[in-house]
C-alpha cells in the first residue's frame, strides 16, 4: 500500500483511474488521498465484487469522491470522456486481469485520456505478471518507467509494481 500511496500523493490527482476494485481496498485508499473536489472512477467486472466494493466504499465514507463503474474495461474506456465527463487522467491504477493491462494502456492512449505527465501504476507485474505491459512501456518512447520491487500480499513471494509516466 505504501508505494500506491507515495504515487498517489504524487501525481495529486483531480481525476483518478482504477481498473479492477476487487473489494474496495484500494479505492478506499486513493480516495481518502484525493484533495478536495477531485474524483476516482473504479471500475469493476465482477457484479459480485462489485457490490462488495460498493459497500465497503460507503463504509468507508468516501462515495462522494469515488464512482463505481461496473463492465469489462474495454466497453468503460472509451465512454469516459462522454458518458462520466473526463478530459484527461492523472492517475491509473491497473490492478485488473494482466493481460488487460496492455491494451487498456493502449485504449487509454487511442481514446486520448492521458496527457503529458498522467501517472499509471501497475500492480503484479511479476507474479502473476504483466509482460506484454512491461514491453510495451519500456520499449515505448511515450513513457518514462519506474519499477518498484515488492512481495505478493500476505506472502513471500517477489512481485513488483511498474509506474509509467506518460510523455506525450
Amino acid at each position: 500500500g505504501k508505494i500506491l500511496d507515495k504515487t498517489v500523493e504524487e501525481a495529486n490527482p483531480s481525476v483518478a483511474l482504477e481498473l479492477g476494485t476487487y473489494c474496495g481496498y484500494s479505492a478506499v485508499r486513493i480516495s481518502r488521498l484525493l484533495k478536495a473536489g477531485a474524483r476516482l472512477l473504479t471500475v469493476e467486472f465482477n457484479p459480485e465484487f462489485a457490490a462488495i466494493a460498493k459497500q465497503m466504499i460507503e463504509f468507508a465514507g468516501v462515495q462522494d469522491k469515488v464512482k463505481l463503474l461496473e463492465g469489462p474495461s474495454e466497453k468503460i474506456i472509451p465512454q469516459l470522456k462522454k458518458k462520466y465527463e473526463v478530459d484527461t487522467l492523472d492517475f491509473v491504477f491497473l490492478d485488473h486481469w494482466k493481460d488487460r493491462y496492455k491494451p487498456d494502456t493502449i485504449l487509454l492512449q487511442e481514446c486520448n485520456l492521458l496527457r503529458k505527465g498522467s501517472v499509471l501504476l501497475a500492480d503484479n507485474i511479476i507474479f502473476p505478471g504483466a509482460p506484454d505491459f512491461l514491453n510495451y512501456v519500456r520499449k515505448s518512447p511515450h513513457f518514462q518507467c519506474t519499477n518498484y520491487p515488492s512481495h505478493l500480499e500476505y506472502m513471500q513471494v517477489e512481485d513488483a509494481m511498474e509506474k509509467a509516466v506518460f510523455l506525450g
